[in-house]
């Protein structure tokens, strides 16, 4: 066969890339936000109930935060189905390892075990954030806070989801006293060492300032309170002590229980 100079050549041509709108998008962000805060000696966890997609509100009671110890509670936001399904999976092996040592799981374990399910679907992970709360073996309260692919640290305080950027400063403010200086001759400032009922106030304050500036955040609100064993609950369960409109009822012991108490509080948000 004869070859010409300036034949043109024929080259194969390389597959073009889909748009990336038309490209097939296994997530979806749901909105809602989280929050926990640690105690001296007890832990609070927290979350809206609102899920929504865009504009468009799902559902008004979704939770996200649920008991999963007596001493630990987890709260989920970002895909609500990945969200629900990685609680289930997280229960099933805390019941797994409680069959096979005949006692809970500890809070610090709990953490270590959430990091490794995270980074063990690191290519196809859980489109989840994580908050984990509650009473660690030495009594102290304690806050993990997780990102999708299982990196975690421990905190005083912790706020995720659609309101994060509205939340956490103010956290960071209140609880670890950012731009605040102490009287001279008073005590310093340290994380963590707040009474139950201004880290309550805190909490509701978040949400309901959230709930007016973000579409995603409303309808209603759920506070897990984890004490430890022996604490009084005066503060909680005394006459006057919670608003107006919260409602409030203690969780029973998962198993035997080890003298830890978990309550439940609950309020309503604005709903537009």
């Amino acid at each position: 066969m004869a070859l010409y100079r300036n034949a043109p050549v024929a080259h194969a041509q390389e597959p073009t890339a889909a748009p990336i709108e038309h490209r097939f998008n296994p997530y979806s962000d749901n909105g809602g936000s989280i929050l926990a805060i640690a105690g001296k000696d007890f832990s609070v966890i927290a979350g809206d109930t609102r899920q929504s997609e865009g504009y468009n509100i799902q559902t008004r009671y979704a939770r996200k935060v649920w008991q999963l110890t007596d001493k630990a509670v987890l709260a989920t936001n970002g895909f609500a189905a990945d969200g629900n399904n990685f609680v289930k999976r997280v229960k099933q092996r805390l019941e797994w390892y409680e069959h096979a040592h005949h006692k809970p799981m500890g809070l610090k374990s709990i953490a270590r075990m959430i990091q490794t399910m995270l980074y063990g679907k690191r290519f196809f992970p859980y489109y989840v954030y994580n908050i984990l709360g509650g009473i660690e073996e030495d009594g102290s309260g304690a806050v993990y806070s997780f990102d999708p692919v299982g990196s975690y640290e421990r905190e005083a305080c912790r706020a995720a989801g659609a309101a994060q950027s509205l939340i956490q400063p103010f956290l960071d403010n209140q609880i670890y006293f950012k731009n605040q200086q102490p009287e001279p001759g008073s005590q310093p400032f340290i994380p963590g060492n707040l009474p139950l009922a201004t880290v309550l106030s805190l909490v509701v304050d978040s949400f309901t300032s959230a709930t007016e500036r973000h579409i995603e955040v409303g309808d209603g609100m759920e506070i897990y309170i984890v004490m430890n064993k022996g604490r009084t609950t005066d503060d909680l369960l005394g006459e006057g002590k919670l608003q107006k409109g919260m409602q409030i009822e203690e969780l029973g012991a998962l198993g035997e229980g080890s003298g830890e108490r978990t309550f439940l509080v609950r309020q309503a948000l604005k709903r537009d």
